[in-house]
């Protein structure tokens, strides 16, 4: 069989690294992505490959999908979409990453489906899972392990429907979880719960959209952090403050946060943040 005459649709470092491997073995016939800085990366793919792109304001405007009926594509890959960073049907919705470590799972993954109208509801093509450290972030789990992943998956998946031999399985609804995106309002550290579920709060906003706190009626936002032993004080209590950082009591062990970010300002290291802010031990910190 020939190569397959494939529309793209991607955005950032991820839909790029897809444009590139299916270019290598497929003919792509365009590449669609949207505009601003999430386009640029596929743009310059695309410009390095020879593959047009294009980047409408709304992928559903009517001429766009005159566009792609025009072409006489044998299929459409969604590289943002249809590859879902969760092993559906659990953590369907925008923030699957995030809620998987905020939730305490011991494993995740990604799946590859055939979209429908609901929100990552279709028939299942294949599946990848992986392991989430007991230190992994949002960050590290989707650069790490889920974005390489992602790639090499949509490849085969590609290359499994061109085979014939791509299925679709019916997602299970009665194991289906739905979570919102997840927000400030999602991210709000409660010291008095248990350190473990502090510690999964913080790793599952980080990088975004940050665990917050407030201190003297200030947002703090916390991200780098480490899990401690127990102390001797009231949950949300400072106990410590050293060149590492500044350590934070929970109900049953505390936190050392090692970066912050200040209401209005950058993300900095939390000894700076100390320094700058005047935190002590003995001090407290709360919603």
């Amino acid at each position: 069989m020939g190569k397959l005459r494939l529309v793209v649709v991607g955005q950032a470092a991820f839909g790029a690294k897809v444009l590139e491997a299916l270019a290598q073995k497929e003919e792509v016939l365009v590449a669609f992505t949207p505009p601003g800085g999430r386009g640029e990366p596929v743009l310059a793919a695309g410009a390095r490959l020879g593959v047009p792109v294009y980047q409408p304001a709304r992928m559903k405007d009517p001429e766009v999908l005159t566009t792609i009926r025009g072409l006489g594509a044998d299929l459409g890959v969604m590289a943002f979409v249809t590859d879902h960073p969760s092993l559906l049907p659990r953590h369907r919705g925008a923030s699957a990453i995030n809620w998987a470590i905020i939730q305490g799972d011991q494993k995740t993954g990604l799946t590859i489906f055939w979209p429908d109208a609901g929100i990552d509801t279709g028939p299942i093509l294949l599946q990848k899972e992986v392991g989430i450290g007991p230190d992994d972030t949002v960050g590290s789990l989707y650069f790490e392990k889920l974005f390489p992943l992602g790639v090499n998956a949509l490849v085969e998946a590609v290359e499994l429907v061109k085979a014939g031999r791509a299925p679709r399985l019916p997602q299970e609804e009665a194991l289906a979880t739905y979570e919102p995106p997840c927000a400030e309002e999602h991210a709000w550290i409660d010291w008095a719960q248990p350190v473990q579920q502090v510690y999964n709060l913080i790793r599952g906003t980080s990088p975004q959209p940050g665990a917050t706190t407030r201190f003297r009626g200030q947002k703090l936002k916390v991200y780098d952090s480490q899990q401690k032993g127990a102390a001797a004080a009231p949950p949300g209590q400072v106990v410590a403050v050293d060149s590492q950082g500044f350590q934070i009591a929970c109900r049953d062990g505390s936190i050392l946060v090692k970066r912050v970010q200040p209401q209005g300002g950058d993300k900095i290291a939390s000894t700076e943040y100390a320094r700058q802010a005047g935190l002590r031990v003995g001090d407290s910190l709360g919603k």
